[in-house]
């Protein structure tokens, strides 16, 4: 749209467009992940009115994370086939509908297992952190790292930031104002994306960050995407280190999104802190994720990416095992939200520099939208699997205990495998 217009008159001024280009995405992450991570303030509204357990509530939560992993790949090969535009209008599309139907029709379970689980899981999906990665690798050589951090951020922004706001709404003016909020912000994203993004850095005439100048670009994706989807995943499964990847990302998404964006709350609730006050700790994790991730982004162009991640799953299970000694005051879970929110979701940019490492650069967002269907598995089976716990233990406690011992499994396994060396461009981008 204005790309275009805008890029010649930007690259004049010597500020290269892909700058736009990921504050355009960090607006669309921002947007979809604050509608992914909400259900957490809700959680207790919807079991007063409705009258739900926490358990029938889980269900459709977990499968909508799940959706929202396994979406993962398919957002990649659609991002390749379609284009960036193409994509997030239509995940837009599909957060609004299901929003506004969980809004104004919803009654029943069977319609929150649709709405909020199918439509939302499967819009939210297509702009994942997939999308972050597509645009890091397209338009950065240098600095990649740095850009996936930052897009990153937005993520765990979105999720946790917004949730005092949120939580205050539904408690004030009730959850279907807090869901009108995050649609709006939906479409403000959806409109700054169509108008304002550029798919690849040749469409406006220059080459990447750090790349060479006069580097030829390269070849448009062509085919079915779901085949594309695929036979990237057949000649992935051939490498022993995407399997580390993948399973050391179903513990990221087990022991972050799944367990203490989903239940957090309820956690504390437990443990008589009021809603509002348990989300300011989420929102304070949130803050410190944002810093932390950034770090993370810039120390994976400058260190060894394996031991980031050793250091990184290590210390956040030692956090989810120590979380009882915070005894819940806001005081101690304040102290644990520093610790633990500096290492939410820092385990992203070392992930996305290790895949671009050992498969390639135009191969790398498909590669780690398996890698991410993992995080959500991960994800599902903890949201599921903790108000399982709250239902039949009359606690959560021993689904962050399995996290956080999940966690150090994670931290080992990551530097216990090594790679298999098919790529000799690694040492130099800091993965070996």
């Amino acid at each position: 749209m204005l790309s275009g217009l805008l890029a010649p008159a930007l690259a004049r001024r010597g500020v290269f467009y892909g700058w736009v280009v990921v504050a355009a995405t960090f607006l669309t992450m921002l947007a979809t992940a604050a509608a992914m991570g909400m259900t957490g303030v809700l959680l207790l509204p919807l079991q007063q009115e409705f009258g739900w357990t926490t358990g029938d509530i889980s269900g459709p939560l977990a499968f909508r994370i799940l959706l929202f992993g396994l979406m993962a790949p398919f957002s990649a090969a659609l991002l390749q086939r379609y284009g960036m535009r193409w994509t997030v209008a239509a995940a837009m599309l599909l957060i609004g509908t299901g929003l506004l139907l969980a809004m104004t029709v919803m009654t029943t379970l069977a319609e929150l297992w649709l709405y909020w689980g199918v439509l939302v899981g499967l819009g939210t999906g297509m702009t994942a952190m997939v999308l972050g990665a597509t645009v890091a690798n397209r338009w950065f050589v240098a600095r990649r790292g740095l850009v996936m951090g930052f897009l990153t951020a937005s993520s765990a922004t979105g999720q946790l930031a917004f949730l005092p706001a949120a939580a205050w709404m539904a408690e004030h003016w009730g959850w279907r104002a807090t869901t009108l909020a995050s649609m709006l912000v939906c479409a403000v994203a959806a409109v700054v994306t169509v108008m304002l993004a550029a798919e690849r850095p040749h469409s406006v005439g220059q080459v990447a960050y750090g790349e060479a100048p006069g580097t030829k670009p390269p070849p448009a994706p062509s085919g079915n995407a779901v085949a594309m989807a695929f036979a990237t995943l057949a000649e992935a499964a051939g490498n022993r280190m995407f399997w580390v990847l993948f399973l050391t990302f179903f513990v990221c998404g087990l022991s972050t999104n799944g367990l203490i964006q989903t239940h957090f709350i309820s956690l504390c609730f437990d443990f008589g802190m009021p809603n509002v006050q348990a989300a300011s700790v989420l929102a304070l994790m949130g803050v410190f994720d944002f810093v932390g991730t950034i770090l993370s982004g810039w120390l994976s162009d400058r260190f060894n990416n394996r031991w980031l991640l050793f250091w990184y799953y290590g210390l956040r299970g030692l956090s989810l095992l120590l979380l009882p000694m915070s005894t819940f005051t806001f005081y101690g879970l304040s102290i644990f939200a520093v610790f633990y929110g500096l290492d939410w979701i820092a385990t992203v940019p070392p992930t996305v520099k290790l895949a671009a490492a050992e498969f390639g650069r135009e191969k790398a967002g498909l590669v780690f939208g398996w890698v991410f269907t993992a995080h959500q598995l991960g994800a599902a089976v903890a949201a599921f699997g903790a108000g399982l716990s709250r239902d039949l233990l009359a606690s959560y406690l021993p689904a962050f205990y399995l996290a956080g011992a999940a966690c150090l499994v994670a931290a080992v396994l990551v530097v216990a495998v090594r790679r298999q060396g098919t790529r000799a461009v690694a040492v130099a981008q800091g993965a070996d």
